[in-house]
């Protein structure tokens, strides 16, 4: 008896060392430095999103406003993709101001959407999803070819189409595409009520609830799903 028990608590350290794990990096810029330019709600988005990843025991990462430049954005990745392994998944998220390919992190920096994909290509994962809630993000599209040939794994849900904007409300409290995101993590994207929402289940839940309240906007807004269809199935979170 003593060695079946032993034998199991060996089996149950084992799995739990190759158990998958999910690497979140969350960025968001609020301050830019530049009073014109400032947010109100991003940093919020940071902060609600990383709860609701903490319970699903992801290993998350942060950087807000002075801290989410590009240099430090980079460095984090970097580490993420060392301690990543082929089982795992990487989340990637960004919200704050964005122009035709790219972000805009503090400093009014502009870091391409091509410098993000080529970072991530030297992941050993093939589960990297990507998601931006920042104006003209659907503007990554005439990028494909690069994620297509380089690394099939990279999955981008981009909160407005290439020509775009991603709007915030003050009211709400985020933007309109981060608050989609997080009900349906949390949730309401589950269509099937298995208790598990994968990534096509959530992004027809944040298209549908964005595009329903930009309805009578006199500027619309339409999420993006870009990337392979394999990761369509990929179980994003439980609850």
């Amino acid at each position: 008896m003593k060695r079946i028990s032993f034998l199991l608590a060996v089996a149950l350290i084992s799995m739990g060392i190759n158990a998958q794990k999910t690497y979140a990096l969350l960025t968001g810029v609020s301050n830019y430095g530049f009073q014109d330019w400032n947010l109100q709600n991003t940093t919020k988005d940071v902060k609600q999103l990383k709860k609701v990843l903490d319970k699903q025991e992801m290993i998350v990462a942060t950087l807000t406003s002075s801290y989410a430049t590009i240099s430090n954005i980079e460095k984090k990745l970097n580490a993420i993709i060392q301690l990543a392994k082929p089982e795992d998944k990487i989340i990637f998220f960004f919200s704050g101001h964005g122009d035709t390919g790219r972000m805009i992190t503090y400093g009014f920096q502009g870091f391409y959407y091509e410098d993000l994909m080529k970072i991530l290509s030297n992941a050993k994962t093939k589960e990297i999803f990507c998601f931006i809630d920042a104006c003209k993000s659907g503007s990554v599209n005439p990028m494909e070819y690069y994620w297509a040939d380089v690394h099939k794994g990279i999955t981008f849900m981009m909160s407005s189409r290439a020509d775009e904007y991603s709007a915030e409300n003050n009211w709400i409290g985020h933007g309109l595409y981060t608050q989609a995101l997080l009900k349906g993590l949390r949730g309401k994207a589950d269509k099937n009520n298995d208790r598990q929402v994968t990534l096509m289940e959530l992004f027809r839940y944040v298209y549908n609830d964005v595009t329903a309240r930009t309805k009578n906007y006199s500027v619309k807004q339409h999420p993006q799903l870009i990337g392979p269809s394999s990761s369509h199935d990929t179980v994003i979170t439980r609850w």
